[in-house]
């Protein structure tokens, strides 16, 4: 003949007796559950949005290193081709979805340079001469 007290679990709240007394299946699932919630709380609350954010923050630096260094290719190349290189790493870096845009604004950032380059050695360091 068992008492209440021969059992370790009747001396806890009644909210912990049923946990103990539950059948092992029940137990299962709720050690999967709180495994999930640990993964969860691992990666913290809105981590996804800030990946999200973080991916549409490269995708934007993507576009802008293409599309200042498109005209960075005639004009102002000393400024927009480092701006657009600088633009295109900092994509890449962080991950764009946008990965062809990127390098395609590194490339373009590059050539403007070259471009510079070039025009500088041709002309002798004179790029405008206005009394001529």
């Amino acid at each position: 003949m068992s008492t209440a007290t021969d059992h370790p679990a009747a001396s806890l709240p009644a909210t912990v007796r049923r946990i103990v007394s539950r059948p092992a299946s029940l137990g299962r699932a709720t050690d999967r559950q709180a495994d999930i919630r640990r993964t969860t709380d691992r990666q913290g609350p809105g981590r996804q949005g800030a990946d999200r954010q973080g991916t549409a923050e490269a995708d934007g630096l993507a576009i802008a290193s293409f599309l200042l260094g498109l005209p960075g290719l005639l004009l102002f190349n000393i400024v927009l081709g480092p701006i657009a290189i600088t633009l295109a790493t900092l994509a890449l870096v962080r991950g764009t979805s946008r990965r062809g845009r990127a390098l395609l604004g590194l490339a373009l950032g590059i050539a403007s340079l070259a471009i510079l380059a070039v025009t500088l050695v041709t002309s002798h360091g004179v790029l405008i001469d206005i009394g001529s």
